[in-house]
């Protein structure tokens, strides 16, 4: 697989992933399937430890991601955000084929293809390698879905959304009272906690910064479900 070392936050589907390089982490972003799923490869560069978020589909081209070679990360833990089938299709394979453990929210384990070996709840955090991820609950697009943040101690935060904020709004709702939850969860827990330059990576499509979404908050509710 090729992977491109210019970051921009956009990849095609079937295409060429994209990694960004920090001082503690890689973070390679894929698409796969046919609902142009995003799957985020995390590697801790001290360790060579891996964590995969959403084993989405496509489980050979996640495993061309991870590599074949002496030298590949050992995939320790997979993360599904939510629920929703697109968003673990290659979970057991992926999970099965690395040994990894498999880790969600207690509200969204059901539905699983496999029962998770940990379940995380809001304020939780998760380790690959020697860096600590923090687990951000974000109640409406499913029960149960949650984001991912790394605090980069020497650069910007960044954070994983899932499904539940997208360039352009939050995550689709099933009722006025999921939208209202999601939204309220949204600004509170992650707008009026990180700063501007948050670069946020979303289940599916291009990646975007808090900053540049802020100003639309107010539209986003007027808006509605």
């Amino acid at each position: 697989m090729n992977i491109a070392d210019t970051y921009t936050g956009h990849v095609e589907p079937g295409g060429d992933a994209a990694r960004r390089t920090l001082d503690e982490l890689t973070i390679t972003k894929l698409s796969v399937g046919p609902m142009d799923n995003n799957a985020y490869l995390l590697v801790c560069r001290e360790e060579n430890e891996a964590l995969l978020i959403d084993a989405a589909n496509d489980p050979e081209r996640i495993s061309d991601l991870i590599g074949h070679g002496p030298d590949r990360p050992a995939l320790r833990t997979v993360v599904t955000t939510h629920q929703h089938p697109d968003h673990w299709q290659a979970l057991g394979a992926v999970a099965g084929a690395n040994g990894a453990n498999t880790a969600a929210h207690p509200l969204d384990a059901q539905p699983l293809p496999v029962p998770p070996d940990f379940l995380v709840e809001h304020g939780d955090t998760l380790k690959v390698g020697t860096v600590t991820l923090e687990v951000i609950h974000l109640r409406g697009h499913t029960p149960g879905s949650i984001a991912l943040l790394y605090r980069d101690p020497k650069g910007h935060p960044h954070l994983f959304t899932g499904d539940s904020l997208f360039p352009g709004g939050v995550g689709k709702t099933s009722s006025p009272e999921d939208f209202t939850s999601l939204l309220d969860d949204v600004e509170a827990r992650i707008f009026g906690e990180l700063p501007d330059d948050t670069w946020f990576y979303p289940g599916h499509g291009d990646d975007s910064t808090l900053g540049e979404q802020r100003p639309h908050l107010t539209e986003w509710r007027e808006r509605g479900w």
